[in-house]
């Protein structure tokens, strides 16, 4: 017997499907939650450089380029990194990730977070919210 349903817990792209035989076997197809924000590494090196600070750059280039509006939609938090390579990871929106790239900024990308943890730090923009 095949029973397939997505409790309202479960956000839309998954279905659980179980599959019943003498055992339950549940197997989740897709993702519980989507990648909010995407983590990105900066280097002891890149710090250093106060521009490659969100909460100093960003905000001049709103500015000088009249997209100010796009304040609302920028959402960025800072956690002090575990090493070296990895001295300070920001955590970025969608949009923030966007500005930060027209801007030539380095990005280093080491994975993706449905939410900052909450160690992190807001540093530019609105806050996390669901």
């Amino acid at each position: 017997m095949n029973l397939s349903f997505a409790p309202a817990f479960v956000l839309p792209p998954v279905q659980i499907k179980i599959k019943m035989n003498r055992q339950v076997h549940i197997f989740a197809e897709g993702c519980v939650a989507s990648a909010n924000y995407t983590i990105v590494a900066q280097s002891r090196d890149e710090m250093l450089v106060p521009e490659n600070s969100p909460s100093i750059s960003m905000w001049p280039y709103l500015l000088n380029s009249a997209q100010t509006r796009r304040l609302t939609n920028i959402s960025v938090y800072a956690e002090r990194g575990t090493s070296r390579d990895q001295s300070r990871l920001l955590y970025m929106n969608a949009e923030a990730l966007r500005i930060w790239r027209e801007m030539g900024r380095p990005v280093t990308v080491i994975g993706e977070s449905h939410r900052p943890p909450r160690s992190a730090m807001l540093c530019f923009g609105m806050p996390f919210s669901e």
